[in-house]
């Protein structure tokens, strides 16, 4: 495992190393709530221009009204409030496509707070998929698999001060009160992040960020 702190454009040639025509990979960012990874994931994905896709694992939260059957709705972003097997199901179509046509993959609409299924587009053409997320490499359940169907995972360890308040900012701009945020933040979130910081050292690469 390699723990460094380098820029996008050092990261992004790691990812570009990643890309091989008529080969298909699959690179993962995972890491604690707050700490980055959406953001580091779609800048990639920018900077490789064309030649990366991204899927985020989010796409797989299970919808409000399920949680609200199971009684898990305020423990939203918990290991069981995913559809796990559903997310290596597609980690294993996005490996190894069958045919010419898309594999189309969910996101995760914080606005509404709710999965939308086949809203990303991968096709058969693109040789690398950067999916981010909290549980790539939680070792428990049918997430056990998903550490075995990427081809290197990055794991970011960020300032827990900054990780924290981003966390908090982000609640309040989807609609939270702060007070309400910043008590979702120390219980729900923090119980997650203590869970996902498990799995870091199972990274090939350990990336510091602020």
């Amino acid at each position: 495992m390699d723990t460094s702190d380098p820029g996008l454009p050092a990261l992004t040639a790691r990812a570009r190393r990643l890309t091989a025509p008529g080969a298909r990979r699959v690179l993962g960012i995972a890491g604690p709530p707050g700490a980055g990874k959406s953001t580091l994931a779609a800048r990639l994905v920018e900077a490789l221009d064309g030649d990366a896709v991204l899927v985020p694992m989010d796409g797989f939260h299970l919808a409000g009204a399920e949680l609200e059957r199971l009684g898990r709705s305020g423990r939203k972003g918990a290991p069981d409030t995913f559809d796990a097997a559903g997310y290596v199901a597609l980690l294993r179509r996005l490996r190894h496509p069958r045919g010419p046509e898309p594999v189309y993959a969910p996101v995760f609409d914080r606005r509404l707070e709710e999965p939308v299924a086949g809203s990303v587009a991968v096709g058969d053409g693109v040789p690398l998929v950067v999916t981010e997320g909290n549980y790539l490499l939680l070792d428990e359940g049918p997430w056990a698999e998903v550490h075995g169907l990427l081809d290197e995972v990055w794991f970011l360890d960020a300032d827990p001060g900054t990780r924290v308040r981003r966390l908090v900012d982000r609640h309040v701009r989807f609609g939270r009160p702060r007070p309400q945020a910043e008590h979702w933040v120390a219980g729900s979130d923090e119980r997650n992040a203590r869970l996902v910081e498990r799995g870091r050292d199972r990274a090939d690469l350990v990336v510091r960020v602020g």
